[in-house]
């Protein structure tokens, strides 16, 4: 299901603007990445091409290619809609839909692709859904009941099931953890040290303890000034880029001179 990602001399422009100039980077299936850097950097931005989520922001577009296994993501044959199945995304605050049950959230993507499914098939998909979230033991007593009613930590384990339901091959997450408290904060860090099993991950993250506890590789963004075009500056093996950077940029931002 996992798959690997390929981006090859990507640009992102914001009408005139560009955001962020000229990134090529492979991102291994079933393995957990990184982004780290100094707000406004470009690294949610660049996130967003990865499932072409930044096209509802009217004047935005890119240069370049995003290969999911080889496909080109931003070939003109291919639907966005499709790619956001493929790749799904968790934001940083979590947003179930507040009037639906939680059972109804979980499969609202499904519904959504218009996909019909028996009452048995659905139940079915719900309880895998929420299990593979780590979230079945503490909701299943209460599937009609609004998701809104969670607790933050488990309202955000709901729209990680929300992902997972539709099958996924990639799950993007941007700051999945920034309005979470340290309990839930673990809660979710766990869990995705279990999606990458099945899943490519992607991470957006501040808290560089985060990046370094719950990623394989990781990569360091940068921006050299206001009005400037955010940069990859560096990739590789977590361990190397938090203890052995070869960049000095990196190794600034990693023992907090700046940022």
């Amino acid at each position: 299901m996992s798959k690997r990602i390929d981006v090859k001399d990507l640009n992102v422009y914001y009408s005139k603007f560009l955001a962020v100039e000229d990134v090529n980077i492979s991102i291994d299936a079933r393995s957990v990445t990184a982004f780290i850097g100094p707000s406004g950097c470009g690294k949610s931005t660049f996130l967003r091409t990865l499932n072409r989520m930044h096209e509802v922001i009217p004047g935005a577009r890119v240069e370049g290619e995003v290969l999911l296994d080889g496909d080109n993501l931003y070939d003109s044959a291919v639907d966005p809609v499709t790619v956001r199945s493929q790749i799904g995304m968790v934001f940083q605050r979590p947003n179930p839909f507040p009037t639906m049950s939680i059972r109804d959230n979980v499969l609202a993507g499904v519904k959504l692709n218009n996909k019909r499914i028996s009452k048995s098939d659905a139940d079915a998909l719900v309880e895998q859904s929420l299990r593979g979230a780590n979230l079945w033991n503490e909701v299943k007593d209460r599937l009609g009941r609004p998701g809104s009613g969670l607790s933050g930590g488990q309202q955000q384990r709901l729209c990680i099931a929300r992902a997972i339901a539709v099958s996924p091959e990639v799950i993007l997450m941007d700051e999945p953890c920034s309005a979470l408290d340290p309990i839930s904060t673990l809660a979710i860090e766990d869990l995705i040290n279990e999606l990458k099993s099945e899943y490519t991950v992607v991470i957006v993250t501040h808290n560089m303890q985060q990046a370094a506890r719950v990623s394989d590789k990781t990569a360091f963004f940068n921006i050299a000034g206001t009005g400037k075009p955010g940069k990859l500056i560096e990739y590789g093996e977590t361990t190397n880029i938090f203890n052995m950077p070869t960049q000095k940029a990196t190794e600034d931002y990693v023992s907090g001179r700046f940022g």
